[in-house]
C-alpha cells in the first residue's frame, strides 16, 4: 500500500458497523468504500469482514488487522504532530490522559495555562483510571498522562516521574452526623457508605484491614466531581487526596473527619507518566512544564483546616 488510506476507512468501517453510516462518517461514497475494502483485502490475500443484514462483522482477520491498523494510524498521527509543532508550536495536537483525582485540581490548572500560552494547540484530554491510561499510552492514543503510579513502579515501558505527595483524607458534608465526635477510628464508621475512585491495591488492602469490610467501598464511580456532589447531597462518606478537597472544605462546602492522627496514613502517589525511551512532543513538553509548575505551589494543611 502506498499510504494509509485504506486503512483509515477499514478502522472507520469498523466502528461504525456499517458501509452507509461509516462512509458518511468520513465523506467517502458507499462504492468508493466498498472498492477500497476489496482492495485492502486483495492486498493483505484474506477476508477481513462478513456481511450480513445488520452491516458487516469483523472476521478473525479483520479483528487482527483491526488492532494493528489502529496502532500505525496512532503513530501517523503522532508523527504528523511531532513534525507540525517544531518552531514556534503555532499548531499541532496533544493526546493527554488523567486519572479522576489529577483531574479534580492539576491537570485543569495546567491546561488552563498552556491554552493561554498556545491557544491554538489542540489539547484532547482523556480521564481514567491508571490501567487504562497505560493502555491507552501503549496504543499510541495518548502521549503523557498524570495518574496513581504505585502500580505502574515496576513497568519498562514507561518513564515516571513523581509528583507532589498529597494526605489522605475522608471527608463528608457539613452537617454531618459524624462531625460531633472529637476522634474517629475508620472501623467506627461502618454505619455509612464510603464511596471513591477505582482503587490502588495496596489502598485497598488497607482500608480493608482498617475497616474490617472486605470491600471498603460501597460506591465506586471514577468521575471525582459526581462523588463530590454524592456526598455533599447525602450521608456518604468519601476518601481523597487532600489536594483536591482542600478549597472546597476551606470554604464549607465539604467537612474533613477528625480521624485519629494514625487513621489514614495513605498519600497520594501522582506521577507524569510517557513511553520509555519516546522524547516528548514539544506540545507535550510545554505541557509537562506546565503540570511540573502547578505542582510545586503551596497547598495549605489538612490540619490548618477546621
Amino acid at each position: 500500500m502506498n499510504d494509509l488510506r485504506q486503512l483509515r476507512h477499514f478502522v472507520a468501517l469498523a466502528e461504525h458497523g456499517h458501509f452507509a453510516r461509516a462512509a458518511e462518517a468520513i465523506h467517502l461514497s458507499q462504492p468508493a468504500l466498498s472498492r477500497s475494502i476489496q482492495a485492502l483485502e486483495a492486498s493483505l490475500d484474506c477476508r477481513l469482514i462478513d456481511r450480513h443484514s445488520r452491516g458487516i462483522s469483523l472476521t478473525t482477520h479483520g479483528q487482527l488487522v483491526l488492532e494493528h491498523a489502529q496502532r500505525l494510524l496512532a503513530g501517523s498521527r503522532a508523527l504528523k504532530n511531532a513534525v507540525s509543532q517544531l518552531g514556534n508550536l503555532q499548531t499541532g495536537d496533544l493526546r493527554l490522559g488523567t486519572g479522576p483525582y489529577p483531574a479534580a485540581r492539576l491537570v485543569p490548572r495546567a491546561v488552563g495555562r498552556m491554552a493561554q500560552r498556545y491557544p491554538r494547540v489542540r489539547i484532547n484530554l482523556h480521564i481514567g483510571n491508571w490501567l487504562e491510561l497505560r493502555e491507552r499510552l501503549l496504543d499510541d492514543n495518548l502521549e503523557l498522562f498524570v495518574a496513581d503510579s504505585r502500580e505502574l513502579l515496576d513497568d519498562p515501558h514507561l518513564c515516571i516521574e513523581p509528583l507532589q505527595r498529597h494526605a489522605g483524607v475522608l471527608f463528608c458534608r457539613p452537617g454531618h452526623p459524624l462531625l460531633q465526635r472529637t476522634s474517629l477510628r475508620l472501623n467506627e464508621l461502618l454505619d455509612y457508605p464510603l464511596a471513591g475512585t477505582q482503587l490502588p491495591q495496596a489502598v485497598e488492602q488497607n482500608l480493608r484491614t482498617l475497616s474490617s469490610r472486605e470491600q471498603p467501598l460501597s460506591i465506586q464511580c471514577d468521575n471525582f466531581m459526581v462523588l463530590k456532589a454524592l456526598v455533599a447531597d447525602s450521608d456518604v462518606l468519601s476518601v481523597a487526596p487532600w489536594d483536591v478537597v482542600a478549597e472546597d472544605i476551606q470554604a464549607g462546602r465539604l467537612a474533613r473527619l477528625p480521624l485519629q492522627a494514625d487513621a489514614l496514613t495513605e498519600q497520594s502517589a501522582y506521577a507524569l507518566i510517557s513511553r520509555a525511551g519516546h522524547s516528548l512532543s514539544p506540545a507535550a513538553e510545554a505541557m509537562r512544564e506546565e503540570i511540573l509548575s502547578v505542582d510545586r505551589l503551596p497547598i495549605a494543611s489538612p490540619y490548618d483546616s477546621k
